[in-house]
């Protein structure tokens, strides 16, 4: 009984991790491709350089659509590419379908 340790849910858990990105592709049942750009400075010559990143996010309502910019958490792995989830959508594309 001494041993034993009150853990929180959160504390078990620990912080998802979130990144925002627009949505490349939305083909797939329940599978969006999300497009993540991140800006780092470039170790020997100091200029920003962007990298762009691809995610695959699992949506279940299937509603992000292609160009809509949206939120994705981390979450377990649920394929073989899959590794996050639609959080929710931040901006919708104002492209015609």
């Amino acid at each position: 009984m001494a041993n034993e340790t009150i853990h929180s849910s959160t504390a078990e858990r620990g912080a998802r991790q979130e990144l925002v990105g627009v949505v490349t592709s939305a083909k797939m049942q329940k599978t969006i491709v999300v497009k993540v750009v991140r800006a780092t400075q470039h170790p020997l010559y100091h200029r920003v350089v962007r990298t762009a990143k691809k995610y695959y996010a699992h949506d279940e309502t299937g509603e992000a659509r292609m160009g809509d910019t949206v939120r994705i958490i981390s979450t377990r792995p649920l394929s073989k590419l899959k590794r996050w989830r639609l959080k929710d959508i931040l901006q919708r594309s104002t492209r015609v379908a």
